[in-house]
């Protein structure tokens, strides 16, 4: 008797709790709403800091190739002049060789002109 009385409780008791329930259903929390909107915003963080990573890559890219770029037309230059000096050396000497067999640019001996 005792366990039907508690059994018609119980029974009494679980209806009432599920017809309040569907009467005044408990209000949804606002954690799960403030962690899709906190998660929202580190999204959105997380995408302009992988957007900032992607344009720094980028521009350090870019400056690799003009540093590159720059360092070939630097060895490129250093060619050049190498070149040109010795090119300058090989006119110097053909300049020399030239003077020296004409008789205009001899040294003259003013002594032996005054005898």
């Amino acid at each position: 008797t005792l366990s039907m009385v508690l059994s018609a409780y119980y029974d009494s008791t679980c209806a009432n709790v599920d017809i309040v329930r569907i009467l005044y259903p408990r209000p949804k929390s606002l954690l799960p709403e403030m962690m899709n909107a906190d998660m929202d915003a580190v999204d959105a963080e997380n995408q302009v800091e992988l957007e900032e990573k992607t344009r720094l890559i980028n521009q350090v890219l870019e400056l690799q190739h003009t540093l590159e770029d720059l360092s070939a037309r630097v060895d490129a230059v250093k060619e050049e002049n190498l070149k040109l000096k010795s090119e300058n050396q090989v006119l110097g000497q053909y300049i020399e060789n030239l003077m020296s067999a004409s008789s205009v640019f001899q040294t003259t001996d003013t002594k032996s002109k005054r005898k």
